[in-house]
């Protein structure tokens, strides 16, 4: 939807809302898909979401479904648990099985044990199996609903049992088991339609099965599924027995989350901060990465006291400080950002980041020189001081070179702990630049005082 027409609809939608014309709601909404009410439902305060929630539930249940459906877990259930017990396991039950796990894991735990008991027997039991696993893995974010027939299955009876069966999200392609539920094979459906009546399964499909275990981490998931350009991909347990699938649209969701996720921790902020919250909720998520801040930032001031004596008796030098500081700074943050993606994507481990430190090495180096020469070129011309310019283009060499070495080293060296790379990574890297940046800067000046005199 197009920004001018978003605010058209926020502004209707909230003016019927007030004015208690829930009728004309709902005609401005039917037509619209789900995803693009739960983008107008973003920009609605809760009494707002409540009051829309209700009015499609009312009118086409279903609907009302597929919007909690494309909400973020954590905004859904927010909005849930203002609900009923008994109508959130209506709105879940009628919700892919794949979706309401996430939603049920950020409800309060009565709340979700009491909606649990409240679901039909299927779903809930669907929903327990996804519970089982650990939350960003194969496991949590598959569906339960697939098509797999036996190995031994005609064409013929396959195409009767996909007619008979009920609707599936992933009715992409038709697995192929053996008699202990054993992942066997895949078949597109293009080909069991061009296939003759009496042609087995297992002569027809490809046994060579691109799949995931429960437990792969849902970024890996990803990456199987752009490198192979597939639109689902099968889940099997220890034993290789198929137990569910993850489709493409799950997958886009995957990398949106995560790419989110790396950019709010990148910037210090929890990745549940939205502008609709109030002043007192963000100021509670925010609070503890700037006191983190706080302590990594407080380093430099440490490293500058010890040099008062130099700044005293050289001033222009403080001048200069918040420019060495701010080149290194923003140096560091393009390697961080650039081995971050990399990471995210697989193409950088911790045994393979040789090339990659050398090459951000080189690029710190490079683009020392040049910034480096370009200020002390201009710092000489401004105060006619060549060994002030010498000073400062050395430093911001120095620094430059650094936050590449840093930048590089800080996310790998997360990830070899087991840490999200994004986590932090900027905090730690203002410390090194600023203090070491400043360190050498001053300490430059310190030796060369008596030419800058």
């Amino acid at each position: 939807m197009k920004v001018e027409a978003l605010r058209l609809v926020i502004s209707s939608a909230r003016k019927f809302i007030n004015m208690g014309s829930l009728t004309r709601l709902w005609n401005l909404l039917k037509n619209f898909h789900p995803s693009e009410i739960s983008t107008l439902m973003t920009h609605l305060i809760l009494r707002e979401k409540l009051i829309l929630l209700n009015t499609l539930w009312e009118k086409d249940q279903e609907k009302a479904a597929d919007v909690i459906s494309e909400l973020a877990p954590e905004d859904a259930s927010a909005l849930l648990e203002n609900l009923p017990v008994d109508q959130i396991s209506d709105i879940l039950e009628i919700a892919p099985s794949d979706d309401v796990a996430p939603i049920l894991e950020h409800l309060p735990e009565e709340l979700k044990d009491a909606v649990l008991k409240s679901m039909e027997k299927k779903p809930t039991e669907d929903v327990m199996e996804l519970l089982d696993h650990d939350q960003e893995t194969a496991g949590r974010i598959m569906t339960p609903d697939f098509y797999a027939l036996n190995e031994n299955t005609m064409v013929s009876d396959a195409i009767t049992a996909m007619q008979l069966e009920a609707d599936v999200e992933s009715a992409f392609y038709l697995y192929v088991v053996d008699n202990q539920e054993h992942l066997r094979g895949v078949v597109s459906l293009r080909q069991v339609l061009f296939s003759r009546p009496n042609t087995p399964l297992k002569n027809i499909m490809t046994s060579d099965v691109i799949s995931v275990a429960t437990e792969t981490d849902q970024e890996e998931v990803a990456r199987y599924v752009a490198d192979y350009n597939l639109v689902a991909i099968p889940v099997v347990d220890a034993e290789n027995k198929l137990v569910g699938v993850i489709t493409v649209d799950d997958v886009i969701d995957i990398i949106e989350l995560e790419a989110t996720e790396d950019i709010y921790k990148m910037a210090s902020l929890d990745t549940t901060d939205r502008i609709q919250d109030s002043a007192l909720t963000s100021i509670k998520k925010r609070l503890p990465f700037l006191l983190f801040s706080l302590i990594t930032a407080s380093v430099a001031p440490f490293v500058v006291k010890n040099f008062q004596d130099t700044i005293a008796n050289f001033v222009t030098l403080a001048v200069f400080m918040p420019l060495v500081a701010a080149l290194g700074g923003i140096a560091g943050n393009q390697t961080i950002a650039i081995i971050v993606r990399e990471i995210a994507i697989g193409q950088t481990e911790w045994i393979s980041a040789r090339k990659a430190l050398f090459k951000e090495l080189l690029v710190g180096m490079g683009n020392g020189i040049v910034i480096g020469s370009i200020v002390a070129l201009v710092s000489f011309l401004w105060l006619k001081n060549p060994y002030l310019g010498l000073i400062l283009g050395v430093a911001v060499i120095i620094n430059l070179f650094i936050a590449a070495l840093i930048g590089t080293m800080i996310p790998l060296f997360l990830k070899l702990i087991k840490l999200d790379p994004a986590l932090g990574s900027v905090n730690l890297l203002t410390m090194f630049t600023d203090s070491i940046g400043l360190l050498v800067f001053l300490g430059l000046g310190t030796v060369f005082m008596s030419y800058l005199k």
